[in-house]
């Protein structure tokens, strides 16, 4: 098993480049609006109680470092992630907060992870992003220790979550050129099809599979729309390549949008998940 980080693959470039800097520069927009996702995810670590947590995908450390102040002295709390600008801001958060946890610069699906190394395994989107998800999951198997738990947040299909799609739509008519989404292909809704992904995990060696889908209210600040609409999915990748005329037009007809989910001061809208469970079987 290579513990080869390939930077020249897709996944790497994009999120060690523009992709990883917006979601570094906006991360307390995204904590706030995906704060319920990490309750549920720290709920789930609270009731096992584990010594050892392994966090895939972690981004800049919000889930990791939940976890790591649940368990306190009593575990330890391991983040990895692709990214190097999001490891950088993870660790900068741990040593700020004065939270113990240890975050790798690593690819989940590649890393030679000592065996039975960790007691439970959680990600909080980011699971759907393994060009081969079947060996990321057998790797992460290894990684778990007999009767480790593995707790998962994914998104369910694009029509399931119509806001996320909104600002890729209302731009379309000005970006002939943005990339279409390919169903099953790595990146956001990479899991949208729950028989695949139970075929998934049991082809990696999983047992006790349960996914159930999960609708969760969420908000940020209307003041932060623009920011996360130009910043963050595909418009964010293809914006600056736009003049600034093209780039404010883009901008006023997106934001506009998005009216439907602007209440007052706040953005509302519903996030279509699954949550996955499985466990490793005794030895």
């Amino acid at each position: 098993m290579s513990g080869t980080l390939d930077d020249d693959s897709p996944q790497a470039r994009m999120w060690n480049g523009l992709a990883g800097q917006a979601w570094v520069d906006t991360q307390d927009l995204l904590d706030g609006l995906f704060q319920p996702m990490e309750d549920l995810l720290a709920q789930a670590v609270a009731a096992r109680a584990p010594r050892s947590v392994l966090d895939v995908g972690c981004g800049a450390g919000a889930t990791t470092l939940a976890a790591a102040r649940l368990l306190g002295a009593q575990g330890h709390c391991t983040g990895i992630d692709i990214s190097e600008p999001l490891i950088a801001a993870a660790r900068a958060r741990a040593l700020r907060d004065g939270t113990p946890a240890t975050f790798l610069r690593a690819d989940a699906q590649r890393h030679a992870f000592a065996a039975d190394g960790f007691d439970m395994v959680v990600s909080r989107f980011g699971v759907m992003f393994f060009d081969d998800p079947v060996q990321a999951f057998a790797n992460l198997r290894h990684a778990a220790a007999a009767g480790a738990d593995l707790r998962c947040l994914a998104w369910r299909s694009p029509e399931d979550n119509p806001f996320m799609t909104a600002a890729e739509r209302a731009a379309a008519p000005f970006l002939p050129d943005m990339p279409a989404r390919r169903p099953d292909a790595p990146g956001q809704f990479a899991f949208a099809n729950a028989r695949r992904v139970r075929g998934i995990l049991q082809d990696s060696g999983w047992n006790e599979i349960d996914i159930r889908p999960i609708d969760i209210a969420c908000t940020f600040p209307a003041k932060d729309l623009v920011r996360y609409v130009t910043r963050l999915g595909p418009l964010g990748q293809m914006l600056h390549t736009l003049d600034a005329q093209t780039r404010a037009q883009v901008t006023d007809t997106v934001r506009a949008a998005f009216d439907a989910y602007v209440h007052a001061e706040e953005v509302r809208l519903i996030a279509a998940c699954w949550v996955i469970k499985a466990r490793k079987g005794q030895a």
